[in-house]
């Protein structure tokens, strides 16, 4: 519309600029009449014409003036409309920066939430059923408690250097990966801080990839009950951890220094681990698991570290998503490996066996609750547990079905708050 204005704008200026260019003419042919009118009259009217040229030259003076006047004002209006038009358009960016901004905190702190009472949940289910609660203890190592993503943020920033432990460095210069075992197990009270000192650690290994492979011999044992075994348990987080680890330092790698670290003699010692571990895979209850498996973890982690995710079918890895769903790094697992188009499918099976706050959660972080509606997924979660606890007392609900209200009413809350 703002075309069509300066358009039929610039035909009327040219319009009163012709009209205007004319006005000598038609002087020239008032003057040319007047002479002959003259001519026809006894009387002179040399004083008369005079006096009507002055006029008609005022008049054109008048009104020259009064059209370069407007020309200025056009341009002046044009000016102040194109800066007015910038200007919206900058605060329009700055707004739709700030919201993405504040979206990306709110999914932050919401996840954040969502793990700490899915885990609180977990270890209460154990507590009441009788099972040995997943806390860290009796020589189980916490993997949970710093982000592989925080590592990194910390490693680019250059505050990584290992200032608290200096017989990382020593371990890994030795390639002595059953020390370095240990000495993360001597240690695992102060977990988070040995976190952010190996991916810098490993940089002095003659052979950081081979050192972590190497570490991971006893994932399986021959002779212990790994469900049973606390330090096994512990063991196993600690190569997760490691793998996840060297993940951070890879990635903050030219690609060349990448591929000289991860090189094909490397990536086939993964192959041999990985096709070792995939049959285990197979006897893994996707139920019993309860979306916190080590075993599935560990067997994606070594595949997205060591890149080796082409020599495995993708509905393979796909199926083991749901034995992973309620670790935290499950999400960047599956984007990394290249499994976002498979999430649907994933978790329409997670919706199917009960576990809608695993679904919901994986739905946020893929953009898929358009798909699957959050708040109709949690009632019937809500619906679901209320049904399978059993009172304690007539009118009084069992303490399992409590947390799972109080759970599933903090999610609706926070859910509805994003989607409205």
């Amino acid at each position: 519309m703002s075309f069509s204005f300066s358009f039929y704008a610039m035909e009327d200026s040219q319009s009163v600029a012709t009209l205007i260019g004319s006005t000598a003419s038609k002087i020239q042919q008032l003057q040319k009449a007047f002479a002959e009118l003259e001519s026809q009259r006894a009387l002179t009217l040399n004083l008369r014409w005079k006096e009507l040229e002055e006029h008609f030259s005022g008049l054109e003076k008048s009104l020259k003036r009064r059209f370069h006047e407007l020309e200025d004002q056009e341009k002046e209006f044009e000016t102040k409309t194109r800066k007015a038009r910038e200007m919206l358009q900058k605060r329009e960016a700055a707004v739709v920066a700030k919201e993405q901004s504040s979206l990306m905190r709110l999914q932050e702190k919401r996840d954040a939430a969502v793990f700490s009472i899915t885990n609180a949940l977990e270890k209460h289910r154990k507590l009441s059923s009788g099972q040995p609660a997943d806390n860290g203890d009796n020589g189980e190592l916490s993997v949970e408690e710093k982000q592989p993503e925080d590592i990194k943020s910390s490693f680019e920033n250059g505050n990584l250097e290992v200032k608290s432990y200096p017989q990382l460095v020593k371990l890994c210069e030795e390639m002595d990966s059953e020390g370095l075992q240990k000495f993360i197990s001597d240690n695992r009270k102060n977990l988070a801080a040995l976190k952010e000192e190996i991916p810098w650690a490993l940089k002095a290994a003659a052979s950081p990839a081979r050192l972590v492979l190497e570490s991971l011999e006893g994932f399986y044992p021959s002779e212990v009950d790994g469900k049973k075994d606390a330090n096994l348990l512990g063991l196993r987080r600690t190569c997760i951890m490691l793998m996840e680890c060297l993940s951070v330092l890879l990635s903050n790698l030219d690609m060349v220094s990448v591929l000289a670290l991860i090189s094909e003699d490397i990536k086939e010692q993964a192959k041999i681990i990985a096709e070792e571990w995939k049959p285990k895979l197979d006897a893994l209850d996707m139920d019993a698991s309860n979306g916190n498996s080590l075993e599935a973890h560990a067997f994606l982690q070594l595949i997205d570290t060591f890149g080796i995710a082409s020599g495995f079918n993708e509905e393979e890895l796909s199926r083991l998503i749901p034995m992973v769903s309620r670790r935290r790094q499950a999400a960047d697992l599956c984007r990394s490996l290249g499994l976002s188009e498979k999430m649907p499918g994933v978790i329409e099976v997670l919706v199917k066996n009960g576990r809608q706050i695993d679904a919901v959660n994986l739905a946020f972080a893929f953009e898929l609750t358009e798909q699957f509606s959050p708040v109709p997924l949690l009632k019937s979660y809500l619906k679901e547990a209320r049904k399978a606890s059993s009172p304690v007392k007539p009118g009084n609900a069992s303490p399992t079905a409590q947390v799972c209200f109080l759970l599933v009413c903090l999610l609706l809350a926070k859910y509805i708050s994003v989607c409205y």
